[in-house]
């Protein structure tokens, strides 16, 4: 696993499943639920590592995009991970959500489709940004920050000590879609970091190239998933958030054994090629992937043995108590 990563960049996406049965716990969505009159589904919003792992999952109603999903399912994970940087697609990158990871001390590296068309921001109206001038078309309050700095550093505390989740927390600071002083303030700090993370993205193409690796793992990942999960036409039917959670993460659990599986067996190989003289490098290692499944049995195998009695041609005798038919 060393070859792919050291646990420190991780990804995060969801996978939606169609919800048949009538549940409080799922949401509507036209495309990706169905039109049908109470076509409902809900979002298993999961964790991968660089080293292809699930670590968490996190069941939502619906399809709702918000970043503090990402952040309350970093804070509740329970593994040995320890991850610094967070990748995501273009709909989790807020403002306030780059400014909340930063607050927390990660990394916030969403994918950005659209980061042509972004706004950078400047700290000083008077300094020359050279070749981002024109881009920084406006200036951080730097004196709200410093103002509301005490009380930022309490929302990390009470985040960081589990007294608040994230999804409570932010949806107070934006309550009514305007934010409150602090969440004011918390935009500003999102400003800062996400206009120092632009300025990068657009410079580092070893970056980008990174954060689509991550993503494009992700993705490959619920590709596996979709096929251990081929029963009932691939629907969540549970009607409880208790039972849907334990289903979906069960799903991860088995997904990461049959990636574990194709891990163990892919150093087999290579023990196998190394003593026959030769030396894969580190960087075709790296390329390799954990994530295929052509080589699994997803449906089993069913195997018929006829009794004697039956080969022949015979009828089996009537069933009575303590028969061994």
């Amino acid at each position: 696993m060393s070859y792919w990563g050291g646990g420190e960049l991780d990804s995060a996406d969801g996978l939606r499943f169609v919800v048949p049965v009538k549940s409080i716990n799922s949401g509507p969505n036209p495309k990706y639920f169905g039109k049908g009159k109470g076509a409902r589904g809900v979002t298993y919003y999961n964790f991968t590592s660089d080293q292809f792992t699930g670590f968490h999952g996190i069941v939502i109603p619906g399809t709702p995009k918000d970043w503090y999903y990402i952040l309350e399912g970093l804070l509740d994970q329970e593994t040995s991970l320890r991850p610094t940087e967070i990748t995501s697609d273009t709909s989790g990158a807020s403002e306030m959500g780059f400014g909340a990871f930063r607050l927390l001390g990660w990394q916030f590296s969403p994918r950005l489709a659209d980061a042509g068309s972004a706004t950078l921001y400047r700290t000083d109206s008077a300094a020359n940004y050279g070749p981002i001038q024109n881009l920084t078309r406006s200036r951080i309050n730097t004196d709200m920050l410093k103002e509301r700095w005490d009380d930022l550093l309490r929302v990390a505390g009470s985040l960081l000590t589990g007294a608040v989740r994230p999804t409570e927390l932010f949806r107070y600071l934006t309550s009514g879609g305007n934010p409150t002083p602090i969440g004011r303030a918390l935009i500003e700090l999102g400003k800062l970091d996400r206009s120092a993370y632009l300025a990068t993205y657009f410079d580092d193409e070893l970056l980008r190239r990174r954060v689509n690796t991550q993503l494009n793992r992700q993705e490959s990942r619920h590709q596996l998933a979709r096929k251990i999960y081929h029963g009932q036409k691939g629907e969540l039917r549970q009607k409880y958030r208790e039972g849907m959670e334990d289903q979906l993460n069960t799903l991860g659990f088995m997904t990461n054994v049959a990636i574990l599986w194709t891990t163990v067996y892919t150093e087999r190989a290579l023990d196998a090629i190394r003593a026959e003289g030769k030396r894969p490098s580190a960087t075709d290692i790296a390329r390799l992937s954990p994530l295929g499944f052509s080589h699994f049995n997803m449906l089993g195998r069913y195997n018929f043995q006829l009794p004697d009695i039956v080969r022949t041609g015979k009828f089996r005798p009537l069933r009575t108590p303590g028969s061994p038919w």
